[in-house]
């Protein structure tokens, strides 16, 4: 039986910046845990995450998350971003610096002028023991490393349970050296919380490390989409996977 399909998209944008046009048009369906969408700057990654969240409206198309459409310009569905149960994790983390860390967390179940009632403040203690984050509670993310600040941002995204997590250049402001065990982490997160996860990068290391399926952006459009054995060619795991995986995308993508 094939697996269930987790998130199927079509969107057709038009962005207009300095005399220049970019134009998103683009369909798939993910049916894996982990899908990567690979490609250079500029090729329609973050602008396909802010439609499939609800942050920014396309022009037109259809968003489905495992099932349930969110987006369809055809027949004027188009659920607020708030209402998607879609976790976000933005590349800078965007973590309330006048907020402690706990607070931070707790951020997305709070209600304007009320506290978190104590289901509430429960939901957030077990996700700071979770994430390992129950010694930083009171602190600022100021005072936080790069891979503590994601850990917050993780913790912070998947507190109300979300149907889907996406992830934009989540290792990017991560030292080189943190990175690989930052991967390892994010993989035993998505396996004890079971929700499907989409990370957007540019770094080759991250689809050998992550992708149970690839999308490869290139200039607003897909120019591959298959699933991890179709991309690493049966290749076995280590270095020779990565210098595979960059041969394959080096084919595919111009310049990168």
């Amino acid at each position: 039986m094939p697996d269930p399909v987790r998130l199927d998209v079509m969107l057709r944008h038009s962005l207009r910046s300095d005399g220049r046009r970019f134009e998103l048009d683009i369909a798939f369906s993910a049916s894996r845990d982990l899908l990567v969408a690979f490609g250079p700057s500029g090729s329609g990654k973050s602008l396909t995450l802010q439609c499939i969240a609800g942050l920014l409206k396309p022009a037109g198309g259809r968003v489905c998350i495992g099932g349930r459409t969110v987006y369809d310009a055809a027949v004027g569905i188009d659920v607020p971003a708030r209402d998607r149960r879609v976790g976000y994790v933005f590349q800078d983390y965007a973590l309330f610096p006048h907020l402690t860390v706990e607070g931070n967390v707790g951020f997305p179940l709070a209600r304007i002028g009320r506290p978190l009632d104590s289901a509430a403040r429960e939901r957030v203690r077990e996700m700071l023991g979770v994430f390992e984050l129950d010694g930083l509670a009171r602190s600022y993310p100021g005072r936080l490393s790069g891979g503590q600040r994601q850990r917050v941002a993780l913790a912070r995204a998947l507190v109300r349970s979300p149907d889907i997590l996406l992830l934009d250049e989540p290792f990017s402001a991560l030292d080189p050296l943190l990175r690989e065990r930052v991967r390892q982490e994010l993989r035993e997160f998505q396996a004890r919380f079971q929700v499907p996860m989409v990370v957007i990068t540019h770094d080759p290391d991250d689809v050998a490390a992550l992708a149970d399926e690839v999308i490869v952006f290139r200039d607003g459009r897909i120019a591959f989409h298959g699933d991890r054995t179709a991309v690493l060619a049966d290749m076995e795991t280590g270095p020779q996977v990565r210098r595979a995986v960059r041969s394959f995308l080096a084919a595919n993508v111009d310049g990168e």
